[in-house]
């Protein structure tokens, strides 16, 4: 695997980088060797962040964790993304069978066994009409619902997009990519 660490309002120090690579090389027995870990550490106030995202083969793995320290948060990012693997083994082996996820590979863990998912279960299905509008009006009309996310057409674009709002308070933007 390689590991790309980076710092936003805070210098990466030798010793975080070490620690993050150090805990991410035990995710390296489920990926191919060229495969890329991402890694951006930050700091905001008291709160420090660790986001992990690796993308493999077509699907995304990706944890977050905020804390008051940079190496727990480290280590429970990492806990994140073994969970998701375990917790998803058969669907990824699946859809990943001539990569380097093997089945045998997945630890067990016997303090906290994640039961590995069968079938998603949909327990609501709902039906819309998407009228077409701007980012604000969506935005507006997500919180007059109180909903954190909205699905609306781009009056600009034609497309189908999503609004949402984030942990910092902020909003994000979700577009098709074609």
């Amino acid at each position: 695997m390689k590991f790309i660490v980076s710092g936003k309002n805070i210098e990466v120090t030798e010793a975080l980088r070490d620690r993050a690579i150090k805990k991410l090389s035990r995710l390296e027995r489920f990926f191919s060797p060229e495969t890329e870990a991402h890694v951006t550490l930050s700091v905001e106030k008291i709160r420090q962040i660790v986001e992990v995202t690796i993308p493999y083969k077509g699907m995304i793995f990706r944890a977050e964790v905020a804390n008051e320290d940079m190496y727990a948060s480290i280590d429970k990012a990492i806990d994140i993304l073994e969970r998701q693997i375990r917790k998803n083994k058969t669907r990824l082996e699946k859809k990943l069978r001539d990569g380097a996820f093997v089945a045998g590979t997945v630890p067990a863990n016997t303090e906290a066994a994640v039961e590995e998912e069968s079938e998603f279960k949909i327990v609501r299905s709902k039906k819309f009409a998407i009228k077409p509008m701007d980012v604000e009006e969506a935005i507006l009309q997500m919180n007059l619902l109180g909903h954190e996310f909205f699905v609306f057409s781009n009056a600009d674009t034609n497309l189908v997009n999503v609004v949402y709002r984030r942990k910092d308070g902020n909003y994000g933007l979700i577009e098709p990519e074609y």
